[in-house]
């Protein structure tokens, strides 16, 4: 039984296998770049999508995805897209004055600072137009301190 014809057939200029043979001699690129060449350069050769995921450890959706990216793409396609996921709200200047807000003492009327209370704050310093309490506990996750504990000695009191 013949194999199927491929859809992206790769087929590199002179130039495009020179710059990948030289991408990787430099080897000062990511690593997945690195594979993204190697996977390039072999499927030129003629290599099987199988043996090319065999050879350089990949997974068969990796070639074939690099493959389809190069057609479409050409040497763009050794670059890293963007990742999904919204942008960081606070920046890590904000987020040191978010934590040292929190070790403060708490508001008047309150007994201890809650995260509802840190999300207005940080409004109303103007650090974001809006932020969910979940950001905030997520930034004070990061530290030792604990809102509710005065052993902790983060925050003294």
């Amino acid at each position: 039984m013949a194999m199927p014809k491929k859809k992206y057939v790769v087929e590199l200029t002179a130039e495009e296998q020179s710059t990948l043979e030289q991408l990787l001699q430099r080897g000062k690129s990511r690593a997945r770049k690195l594979t993204r060449a190697r996977i390039l350069l072999q499927a030129d050769e003629g290599l099987t999508d199988e043996e090319i995921a065999t050879g350089l450890n990949v997974s068969l959706a990796t070639v074939e995805r690099t493959r389809q990216r190069f057609v479409e793409e050409n040497l763009e396609a050794l670059d890293e897209r963007p990742r999904p996921g919204g942008q960081r709200k606070l920046s890590g200047k904000q987020e040191a004055h978010l934590i040292a807000v929190a070790c403060t003492p708490a508001p008047s009327g309150q007994s201890h600072w809650t995260l509802q209370l840190l999300a207005e704050k940080v409004v109303e310093l103007g650090f974001a137009e809006s932020i969910a309490r979940e950001s905030v506990r997520q930034v004070l996750k990061k530290t030792p301190l604990s809102r509710g504990c005065t052993s902790s000695g983060v925050c003294p009191r």
